[in-house]
Parts: structure tokens; C-alpha cells; sequence
């Protein structure tokens, strides 16, 4: 399985926002968009206005980053939105959030989407009650998504759950912090997701 293997606050520093992918660490002092506010590199300090095209790639850099996809399924999902009904930016925005890796951060069952892709591959989540260890699994309306019974019960999940207890959910999932569970009551909207992602710009840059 193919997957970025740097690191991932250059990514963030490149984009020039936290993007909150180290989960801890991007609310310490430690964080390395706090620390140095600039582009990685020998040349990132420097002051280059970006052409049109560079904004447009930037903006789907962004987008790939925020979910932790790498091009060739970031290009897959670009293809599966033009082929469905409404507008494709929105339409690519909703697949993403409901890849299964996400939809365990969005419940706070991770500090982070990478985290929430390791408990997706480890078997500690279960979608109807079957285990499920692909992260790009896309969920559905009537779906239900947990922790397994296992996995609830150990600390690390009960400490995560304990940290993100004030984290907002979205409107499409309803959670039972409780039982460690979620049921999909809808598919996301461009109303449900909170990134500072400009999705007109990647259906431009995907259109030339």
C-alpha cells in the first residue's frame, strides 16, 4: 500500500496552515508551522507571486494532504465526482469525507487522519459489525461505525475519545460516545466540511 513516508510538517509548512496532521503535536509549541512560518527548502523564505496554474495545483495539494491521499486516488476520486450528478468540486469534497480513515477523525476516535488510518488497518473498526482494515472504504447513509469490542476498551482509544470529547460532529454522523459508535444519517455537504479548501480551483486545474 503506497503512502507518504516524510515528513508530514513539511507538508503543512509547504502549504503555509496547519493542516493538524501529527495530532499532539499541532496544538504544542512544538508545531513546526508556529515555529518556522515559511515554505521548507533553501528557497522557501523567498517572495514569489504564484501564477494562476501554481494556485490551482496548491489548492489540490492541499485537499490530497488534508486526507492523506496520494495522486493516482486523489485522480480516481476527481473522476468518480464528474461522473455523479450536482457539482463536481462538492461532489469530490463529500468522497473524501467519507473514506473511513476520516470518518473515524471526524468522530475523534484518532487525534488525527494518519491515526485514524493505522486504527483502519490494524482491525480496530468495525462498519455494520464486520471488521473493516481498508481506509478508503467509502461509507453510505444506514451505515453503523465502531470501535470493535476489543478495541474500546483500551486506553489509548478511551484517552483519545477523553481528548476530542469537545470536538464538534458533523451533521451527517450521529455519534453514541458511549458505546463508541456512529450511525451515517446522511452524505456530507459542502455545509458539513470546515476545510479552508477552494474546490473550484482544483476542478479548474483538473478541466485544463
Amino acid at each position: 500500500m503506497a503512502r507518504y513516508t516524510d515528513a508530514v510538517c513539511r507538508q503543512c509548512r509547504r502549504e503555509g496552515l496547519k493542516m493538524f496532521l501529527k495530532g499532539d503535536r499541532c496544538y504544542s509549541e512544538k508545531c513546526a508551522v508556529d515555529r518556522r512560518a515559511y515554505a521548507p527548502g533553501q528557497h522557501g523564505q523567498g517572495r514569489k507571486k504564484p501564477s494562476e496554474y501554481g494556485t490551482q495545483l496548491r489548492e489540490k495539494q492541499k485537499a490530497r494532504r488534508h486526507y492523506g491521499v496520494l495522486e493516482r486516488q486523489f485522480g480516481l476520486y476527481f473522476n468518480m465526482a464528474t461522473g455523479m450528478s450536482g457539482q463536481t468540486g462538492d461532489n469530490l469534497l463529500s468522497l473524501l469525507e467519507r473514506r473511513l480513515d476520516n470518518v473515524i477523525y471526524r468522530l475523534g476516535f484518532a487525534m488525527s487522519r494518519a491515526e485514524a488510518r493505522q486504527a483502519v488497518n490494524h482491525g480496530h473498526v468495525t462498519v455494520n459489525g464486520r471488521r473493516v482494515n481498508i481506509p478508503s472504504f467509502l461509507v453510505k447513509p444506514g451505515m453503523t461505525v465502531a470501535l470493535s469490542n476489543k478495541s474500546r476498551g483500551l486506553d489509548k482509544f478511551k484517552t483519545v475519545m477523553e481528548n476530542n470529547a469537545s470536538r464538534p460532529i458533523p451533521q451527517w454522523l450521529s455519534l453514541d460516545r458511549d458505546n463508541a459508535q456512529a450511525s451515517i444519517v446522511a452524505l456530507p455537504v459542502r455545509e458539513d466540511i470546515d476545510l479552508p479548501i477552494e474546490e473550484h480551483l482544483i476542478v479548474e486545474l483538473y478541466s485544463k
